[in-house]
């Protein structure tokens, strides 16, 4: 599908020049700053110095008096305490969490990882049952519980209290002991974006607080938190721009024994982790134990004390990427021909998808793929036990939560957020569903196809890029949604030497250019997937760029080179 550029826009009353000169800032790092609500000096002073003093108070989180008290009664009776977390990286880094730092203080509990297969998401039955066989009186559920009431009052008919730490959207709320989500509509939070290990976060901070636990014994896990924020695609702004700040910090100041293993596997050579290699390095490693073995084999890799213990781990999770890398690239395949092949997709607004066969794992990393191809809502499914499961993603513009809301009766269960879900459905029901979701989708939308846009945030000239502008630049970061990394146009430029393809098929281009407006400037740049304009480029066409700027490391040098993500003829605007 062919992408169209748009420029963000955005409002403020600022006095323009005044704002930038307070800031001593080039304009084109002032707008860049106004395009993200920041329009004063005291809002660039917390931006660009996030402080930790400056985290929400969690007892303004609604129940967390309740799950504070509870947890200290259970400490104080001697109950064994269960943290119970879902299986993917959200899941199992708020389990590592929570279970080290009650361990930590010499609490009695256990950690259960449910198993993706046999129980599936959320809180388990099994779980429950497992639970109350081996005498536990609590049980803390980290980024899952909120769509699972009848597990719920199950546990609490065994005698079991439950407290739910979680993040996702909430319907009708389960009668757990206490139930801790910004999201559910009588809370006051005054951040809704937290992950779930942000969440369980919250619950130790405030049990801290109330007992008089000095903070910096919590903050030291805030390299989980990190992790948790990168992988789950939750907003990095507010308070998650704090907690994901130092926890970077953490992350590199004492790498623990998991984390350093899981890059000395992975090949990883830089001195700084970045968010990006949170999200595109550790968070497939983690994810890939649930996806393929046990999530499980993560937590116990992340509570490795030693780095000895960690490599003897860490194989294992870099086994299970490589194979599900593999499923991925074989599935989508299948995908994309079932696409092909089926007259329905021709004017559909949506792509609903399911075999036999296919790994449940890797199931919403297929689903991005198609989204990627086709730019339609998708769900992508499999029969397992005889029920069809799966996991969808969306675009812009349309709610999976809500849309999925409106094929509930066609539903066995869902649950997620609006950009990701996880579904399932009796196989007799998948042609029914697949109508209704279409059409949802389509009214959603008006009935006009969706426009896959490109948004960048202001135009940039070659000769703007210096190491001053990029000192300032990498104190944006850290990057992710509502606070993406600057995308800029550049116009008018031209291949001024050596621009080749690159990648063992030649689908990627590297680039030398000049702008025509600035000759004596010159600049390097790489278009991953862009190798078709190879000839276009060489044969002195004049094109504009959408791309991001970035330092370039190789043979120990390192230099500023652009990141293009589009590249398009310059007569066409």
């Amino acid at each position: 599908m062919e992408k169209r550029w748009r420029q963000k826009t955005f409002k403020s009353q600022a006095n323009e020049n005044q704002f930038f000169g307070d800031l001593n800032v080039p304009p084109t790092v002032g707008y860049l700053l106004l395009g993200r609500g920041i329009d004063t000096f005291e809002k660039a002073r917390r931006f660009f110095r996030p402080a930790i003093s400056e985290l929400h108070d969690p007892f303004l989180m609604k129940d967390m008096d309740k799950a504070v008290d509870r947890l200290t009664n259970a400490i104080h009776l001697g109950e064994k305490i269960l943290v119970y977390g879902d299986y993917d990286v959200d899941g199992t880094t708020a389990v590592t969490l929570v279970f080290s730092f009650l361990k930590k203080m010499g609490v009695t509990c256990d950690y259960y990882i449910p198993d993706r297969y046999n129980e599936g998401y959320g809180f388990s039955k099994a779980s429950v049952e497992w639970a109350h066989s081996n005498g536990f009186g609590l049980i803390i559920t980290l980024d899952c519980g909120i769509k699972d009431g009848e597990k719920v009052d199950l546990a609490r008919e065994l005698g079991i209290d439950v407290i739910i730490c979680d993040h996702h959207n909430p319907g009708i709320l389960p009668d757990a002991f206490a139930v801790l989500d910004p999201k559910r509509l009588d809370c006051p939070y005054p951040f809704k974006g937290l992950s779930g290990c942000g969440v369980g976060f919250k619950f130790l901070q405030g049990f801290c607080i109330q007992q008089g636990i000095d903070q910096e014994e919590l903050f030291q896990y805030l390299d989980l938190v990190v992790i948790s924020i990168g992988a789950d695609i939750v907003p990095i702004s507010d308070e998650n721009r704090i907690l994901a700040h130092f926890g970077l910090k953490a992350l590199n100041a004492g790498k623990r024994p998991g984390i350093a293993a899981m890059l000395e596997q992975a090949g990883f050579k830089k001195n700084e982790l970045t968010i990006s290699d949170v999200v595109f390095l550790l968070a497939p490693r983690i994810n890939a134990a649930g996806r393929i073995f046990s999530g499980r084999q993560a937590v116990e890799l992340l509570l490795s004390v030693s780095l000895s213990d960690a490599r003897k781990l860490s194989p294992a999770l870099e086994d299970n990427n490589n194979t599900r890398k593999s499923l991925d690239r074989e599935i989508t395949q299948e995908a994309l021909h079932a696409v092909s092949v089926d007259d329905f997709y021709r004017d559909s607004f949506s792509t609903v998808v399911y075999s036999e066969g296919w790994h449940k794992g890797v199931l919403g990393i297929v689903a991005s793929r198609l989204v990627e191809t086709y730019y339609k809502p998708t769900v992508v499914l499999v029969n397992h036990e005889g029920k069809l499961s799966g996991s969808a993603r969306s675009i812009e513009g349309i709610d999976l939560f809500e849309t999925l809301g409106e094929c509930s009766d066609l539903l066995i269960q869902f649950g997620g957020h609006a950009m990701a879900a996880g579904l399932s459905l009796k196989p007799e029901h998948f042609l029914a569903f697949r109508q209704r979701f279409d059409k949802v989708v389509k009214d959603r939308l008006g009935g006009i196809y969706p426009v896959h846009y490109i948004d960048y945030d202001i135009e940039l000239h070659l000769n703007e890029i210096d190491a001053r502008f990029y000192t300032l630049l990498r104190q944006f970061a850290p990057f992710g949604p509502e606070n993406m990394r600057p995308v800029f146009m550049i116009k008018g430029v031209q291949n001024a030497r050596f621009s080749r393809p690159v990648g063992e098929t030649g689908s990627h281009l590297k680039l030398h250019i000049v702008q025509k407006k600035n000759l004596d400037i010159q600049m390097d740049g790489i278009g991953f997937d862009l190798g078709h304009w190879y000839e276009a480029i060489t044969s002195g066409a004049e094109v504009d760029l959408l791309c991001t700027v970035e330092e370039n490391e190789w043979n120990n040098k390192v230099s500023l080179q652009l990141n293009v993500k589009d590249i398009r003829l310059s007569d066409k605007n």
